[in-house]
């Protein structure tokens, strides 16, 4: 791999995890990303300069890190990684564009489509239940 090339591929990667870390609402702070990641790692604990080298697209973690970082931002290894494009959605009122989704988005999705169908009208019904609850609030604030 050229130098060019790896250096495109880690500061992808890069956006991808600040991008992974955003969506959970966390800050992308490198001591905070090695004390959260250290957290859950049982191997060798990383260093701040090392969650450095990730945001700052210097570098790419090894499979088993990977794994752990995806875990913990609630998105798949292989996105995270390799990144994927965003699939189009339009909700049913007009106007409401969701072709921007996070991995985060995209990782629920993909988990929900995996459910039965009796466990997705579940989900179906609780989504609706929440909305109308939304609504109400929205009304009465």
């Amino acid at each position: 791999m050229s130098k060019a090339s790896q250096l495109i591929e880690t500061n992808a990667f890069a956006e991808r995890l600040r991008l992974a870390l955003k969506g959970v609402g966390i800050r992308p702070s490198p001591t905070l990303v090695a004390n959260e990641f250290n957290l859950r790692y049982w191997g060798k604990s990383i260093t701040s300069h090392t969650a450095r080298n990730w945001l700052l697209g210097k570098s790419i973690p090894m499979q088993d890190k990977l794994r752990v970082l995806a875990d913990w931002l609630h998105v798949s290894a292989d996105e995270l990684r390799y990144g994927t494009a965003a699939p189009t959605f339009r909700t049913q009122e007009a106007g409401t564009d969701m072709s921007v989704l996070t991995m985060q988005d995209r990782d629920m999705l993909g988990r929900y489509m995996a459910l039965s169908l009796q466990d997705r009208k579940t989900v179906c019904d609780v989504v609706a239940a929440l909305a109308v609850a939304a609504t109400v609030k929205a009304r009465n604030l």
